[in-house]
């Protein structure tokens, strides 16, 4: 039973959801909630990637369009839409996906770096790797990256 228990530690839960037809995942340890659609209210100048803010029970979080920041194609189903709410470098942000899929566990071995080739042709360190699950390749977000620093700088100015 002691040997079950460093094993386990090892394990990355990972929250996989859809932003237009990809399936894409991020560690769920980030996550705070997932919210239904709700009132958005657009914000003039924002980055093109910023939908608007929420007030979440008092708080305003801005929302990022993961197609768009992702620059996926369109949206889809609105019906299945989801945010997920969480922290984002020092920010509490939500998300907007397609559709959420499921949680999986997968050890540090199951999530596999980019290929150079790829990783070169990146703009920042958007993934963490890459996760082959079954037939499936996912690749794995890092939110710590997903915003540039010019970006984070912006983002501040919309919470305060």
């Amino acid at each position: 039973m002691q040997k079950e228990s460093p094993e386990k530690k090892e394990d990355k839960q990972i929250l996989v959801f859809r932003v237009a037809s990809e399936e894409l995942g991020l560690d769920i340890s980030c996550v705070r909630e997932v919210l239904r659609p709700q009132e958005i209210t657009p914000l003039p100048k924002a980055p093109p990637f910023i939908e608007g803010v929420i007030n979440l029970r008092g708080h305003i979080v801005a929302l990022i369009d993961l197609r768009k920041r992702l620059t996926a194609k369109e949206m889809g189903d609105e019906t299945t839409k989801r945010i997920i709410v969480c922290r984002v470098n020092r920010f509490i942000v939500g998300l907007t996906v397609n559709s959420l899929k499921e949680i999986i566990a997968l050890s540090k071995e199951d999530i596999k770096p980019l290929p150079e080739v790829v990783s070169m042709q990146m703009e920042t360190d958007m993934l963490l790797g890459i996760a082959r699950v079954g037939e499936r390749i996912i690749p794995i977000l890092n939110l710590e990256h997903i915003l540039t620093k010019k970006e984070v700088t912006e983002l501040s100015t919309i919470e305060r």
